[in-house]
């Protein structure tokens, strides 16, 4: 499993839900370090820090000089909350690569907006117990600093709309990105190339969230679309949902390598990006 060693040190924080599982927490710590990683893992806490705490740990975490990539335990619910408490600033200063997903949309797309600096859609420490080699592979090469430009290389892509769009990638986990509208922290979608995923919401949650993300203007000036991986709801009808909203001028494609999935693509967000229908490629600029 062992890739070209890094020497990077990951340290881990506690920003949502608590891993149930300590087998699963060792099990990804132990994938780190066999990947060569200096791994801080202080263990698991056995009670959910409040947010503020949540913040603090955070801010300690980019605060320490010998840390490179500052990663989430896991995902779930709650990292919303520590949003007022978190400084962009020291973050800002730090220039930490801060890397989740799911539930960490929330602080993936603040902190590029809020900081300019780009953050990793990647698996954590759970989803690391036993990652598929696809897996282990996107995440070096984006810790690596992107020596394959082409994050679609070996990844399954159906197009749904043709054409080629640059833009800024920015995107996640659809409920907790909807949740963030109408709050100081927004996604900025403006020129933007977006990707969406979720996990066992019914048809009808997804169509919902959708439509607000359109009512609220917020697909009017998009450059193109990735549709990932929606557990329990067809991609096509994730599609046709967006499509009957509004005419679809811009590049859709969808893969299944994106979301609460075995092989599961690490993407920069910040990172400028072309997507290319025609070659089926999502290049870094």
């Amino acid at each position: 499993m062992s890739m070209n060693h890094t020497h990077k040190t990951i340290i881990t924080i506690t920003p949502s839900w608590l891993i149930q599982k300590k087998s699963d927490f060792t099990c990804g710590v132990k994938t780190l370090k066999k990947l060569g990683f200096t791994v801080l893992a202080g263990g698991i806490p056995t009670k959910l820090p409040l947010p503020q705490q949540k913040a603090r740990e955070l801010h300690a975490a980019c605060s320490r000089k010998d840390v490179d990539i500052v990663l989430a335990q896991r995902g779930g619910y709650s990292s919303i909350k520590m949003l007022p408490y978190v400084n962009f600033a020291l973050i800002k200063r730090t220039k930490k690569v801060l890397a989740g997903f799911s539930d960490l949309s929330t602080l993936l797309n603040s902190v590029y907006e809020r900081c300019g600096l780009v953050t990793l859609h990647a698996p954590m420490v759970l989803n690391l117990s036993e990652p598929s080699r696809f897996t282990v592979r996107s995440f070096m090469n984006a810790v690596n600093g992107f020596p394959e430009k082409n994050l679609f290389k070996g990844v399954p892509v159906t197009v749904y709309n043709n054409g080629v769009a640059c833009g800024v990638l920015k995107g996640g986990n659809l409920m907790t990105l909807s949740s963030m509208i109408g709050t100081p922290w927004e996604m900025k979608t403006d020129n933007a190339v977006l990707f969406f995923e979720d996990v066992d919401e019914k048809p009808h949650a997804v169509d919902r969230y959708f439509t607000q993300w359109i009512l609220a203007g917020k697909f009017k000036h998009i450059r193109g679309l990735i549709l990932g991986d929606f557990r329990g709801v067809q991609p096509r009808f994730v599609y046709e949902v967006i499509a009957a909203l509004q005419k679809i001028r811009i590049p859709v494609v969808y893969t299944p390598y994106i979301g609460h999935v075995k092989n599961k693509l690490t993407l920069p967000v910040g990172a400028r990006v072309e997507l290319n229908t025609k070659k089926k490629a999502l290049t870094i600029l």
